[in-house]
C-alpha cells in the first residue's frame, strides 16, 4: 500500500510537470530560440521518466527489500482492498479516456507500434503511466489477497517489489522513446508518407530528391528538395508556393516549411 501510495502520488506530480511542459510549448519563437520551444514537452517528459523511475520503481522496490527482512503483520488489510478495487476502477476509467485519445491517432497500427512510432510524447507518457498504475494495482491486489489468506506478510513485501520491477521497466520504456525525440526525431513516418505522396502527386513537382521533417513538439519544421516544373522564375516561385499551400491545408502542425527547388541531388 505504501509503494501504491508514493506511485499515485509520483502520478500526481507528473502530470503537474505534463501541464508545465505543455504550456511552455507553446511560447512564441525568439531570436533565441528561432525554431520556438516545442520541445520544452519533450523534457517534461524525460523528466516524468526519471521521477518514475526514482521515485515510484526504486522505492517500491526499497521498502519490498525492507518488509522481507523485517516483516510485520498487516493492519486492516480489508480496508486496503477496498482502497485497491476503487483505484483499479479509477485508474480503469483513466486508461479508457487515454485509450479513446490514443485512438484518434492511431490509424491502423496495432498499439506498440504506435507507442514507437508515435511523437506525442504527453500521450506515449500518460499511456505508461496508466498501464503501470494497472499493473500495480492489481499486483498490489494480489499480494494483499495472498498475504490475508495464507498468514504470510511476505507476499506483501514480494508485491512491492513487483510493483516496483513493473515501475522501472516501464520508466525505462518510456525514456528511451523519449530520447529520440529530444536528440531530434522526424515526424510521424505514417505523416511523413502522406506528404510525400501529396507531394508526388502535385502537377508542379517532377520529382522529389528529398523531404526532411523534424518534431518540434506538437508543431513539424519540413523542408524540401525537388525538381519543379516551370520554365521561367516566374512559374518556379508560383509552383512552389502552391505546393506550400497544399501541404499547409493538409498538414496545419506544420510551422516551419523550407523549400529549395534543384535539379539533382
Amino acid at each position: 500500500m505504501l509503494a501504491e501510495a508514493i506511485h499515485s502520488f509520483a502520478d500526481s506530480g507528473n502530470q503537474g510537470l505534463l501541464l508545465w511542459g505543455m504550456r511552455q510549448a507553446k511560447r512564441p519563437p525568439s531570436p533565441d530560440y528561432p525554431l520556438g520551444w516545442g520541445k520544452a514537452v519533450f523534457f517534461w517528459s524525460f523528466i516524468v521518466a526519471l521521477v518514475l523511475f526514482s521515485l515510484g520503481g526504486l522505492f517500491s522496490v526499497y521498502e519490498g527489500w525492507h518488509k522481507l527482512h523485517e516483516p510485520a503483520e498487516l493492519s486492516y488489510p480489508w480496508v486496503a482492498v477496498g482502497i485497491l478495487v476503487f483505484g483499479l476502477v479509477a485508474e480503469s476509467i483513466s486508461m479508457r479516456a487515454c485509450l479513446a485519445e490514443v485512438r484518434k491517432v492511431q490509424g491502423n497500427r496495432s498499439l506498440w507500434r504506435w507507442f514507437r512510432e508515435s511523437r506525442q510524447s504527453e500521450l506515449v507518457v500518460i499511456l505508461g503511466e496508466d498501464f503501470a498504475a494497472l499493473v500495480g494495482l492489481a499486483l498490489a491486489l494480489a499480494a494483499v489477497l495472498l498475504a490475508i489468506l495464507s498468514g504470510d506478510p511476505m507476499w506483501d513485501a514480494l508485491g512491492s517489489i513487483a510493483i516496483g520491477a513493473v515501475l522501472i521497466l516501464v520508466a525505462a520504456g518510456l525514456g528511451i522513446e523519449i530520447k529520440g525525440l529530444l536528440i531530434g526525431q522526424s515526424a510521424d513516418p505514417e505523416v511523413e508518407a502522406r506528404m510525400r505522396r501529396l507531394l508526388d502527386g502535385s502537377d508542379d513537382v517532377e520529382a522529389i530528391y528529398k523531404i526532411i521533417t523534424l518534431q518540434l513538439g506538437t508543431s513539424v519544421m519540413v523542408a524540401v528538395k525537388a525538381k519543379m516544373r516551370g520554365a521561367s522564375a516566374e512559374e518556379l516561385v508560383a509552383g512552389i508556393n502552391r505546393c506550400e499551400t497544399a501541404l499547409r491545408a493538409e498538414f496545419p502542425e506544420i510551422q516551419w516549411l523550407f523549400f529549395e527547388p534543384d535539379v539533382a541531388d
